[in-house]
């Protein structure tokens, strides 16, 4: 079986690795293991398969003249319509760039939004569809123009044959820079997708809510009785883009409000004056949470005071807290006005 009889073979694989590729990436493979199933997604696969579409025939080395009635000359030049391997190389990885922001650009108008799932299959999508029909469009072809893979001996201009009459240069240089500037941007698009830029790190501090009905008046266990133990559930959430160590402190306070009978917005500021007539502090815990995941601690205290004008101050530290802690100088800070009987 000849070469020619497998002119499908690269559209197959590009079906194949679109596939695997999306499949990896969706189940989010480790490391350095999911940049080299990204690279060739996103900078080459895309491309290729439109530029199959675009160009479903070979280059042709046949000559002809040029219309005697136009130009008066009669240099000879291809009379053939397809591209060879280097520049079906480079048109593959300059409309992948183009492909894959304008598929991100239509997920942004779907319900899901530009999130990673919908950016990957409609990558994925659009590749093995624009795959299918690049087949097509080589079986449309005559045998002797259809587009074979392979790669000419040539085709970085170290050709083994003479050079021709009419060559007008010689492309060996242009295509050895051409192929280092691809290779150039291959690692910086790769350097990219390892290291992506991160945000400013951050931590989300909440206590954990009860089942909200028609009769609930606070979202939390606001009523509890002096000297018995109590259990309060706390979750710390990691963004800080490292493994921290954080340190939860639980407070009550005595408080008297200036103005109304405000209790404070509950995120670490107060919307009334208060004063703090008395606090006492009933436990502390800590914990390690690796970056990008959820830990939830459960406090167990015993409240050492009574009276309906308290509150729990639940105090979050990086790291060990100092001796006096406060929430001035707690990194998160949740308030919760309680009753103690």
């Amino acid at each position: 079986m000849s070469n020619s009889d497998w002119w499908y073979i690269d559209l197959a694989a590009v079906v194949a690795v679109t596939g695997l590729a999306t499949f990896g990436l969706l189940v989010d493979l480790p490391g350095l293991l999911h940049l080299v199933v990204a690279l060739p997604l996103v900078l080459f696969v895309p491309g290729y398969a439109l530029v199959s579409v675009l160009f479903p025939d070979g280059v042709s080395d046949e000559q002809r003249s040029f219309d005697d009635a136009k130009t008066g000359l009669r240099n000879p030049v291809t009379d053939g319509r397809g591209i060879d391997s280097i520049e079906r190389l480079v048109l593959s990885v300059v409309l992948s760039l183009a492909l894959v922001p304008t598929v991100a650009l239509v997920s942004s108008i779907t319900p899901w939004g530009v999130t990673v799932q919908p950016i990957l299959g409609g990558v994925g999508l659009v590749t093995i569809t624009l795959a299918l029909v690049g087949i097509v469009a080589r079986a449309r072809c005559s045998p002797d123009r259809r587009y074979v893979p392979s790669l000419p001996a040539g085709s970085l201009g170290f050709s083994a044959r003479g050079r021709s009459a009419y060559d007008s240069t010689n492309a060996k240089v242009f295509n050895v820079a051409l192929a280092c500037s691809l290779l150039f941007l291959l690692a910086s698009a790769g350097y990219a997708i390892a290291n992506p830029p991160q945000g400013e790190g951050y931590t989300e501090f909440y206590v954990e809510t009860e089942n909200v009905t028609g009769e609930t008046e606070t979202m939390y266990e606001s009523s509890y009785t002096s000297g018995e133990t109590q259990d309060l559930t706390v979750f710390v959430d990691n963004r800080e883009h490292q493994e921290t160590t954080y340190t939860t402190v639980v407070q009550l306070q005595r408080v008297e409000y200036a103005g109304g009978d405000g209790a404070g917005d509950g995120n670490g500021t107060d919307s009334d004056a208060v004063t703090v007539l008395e606090t006492d502090e009933l436990t502390r815990a800590s914990t390690t949470v690796a970056d990008g995941e959820r830990e939830s601690q459960t406090l167990e205290f015993a409240p050492t005071m009574a009276g309906d004008d308290l509150r729990l101050v639940v105090l979050l530290y990086e790291g060990e807290p100092p001796s006096e802690p406060s929430a001035d100088d707690a990194y998160r800070v949740i308030r919760l006005p309680v009753e103690v009987a």
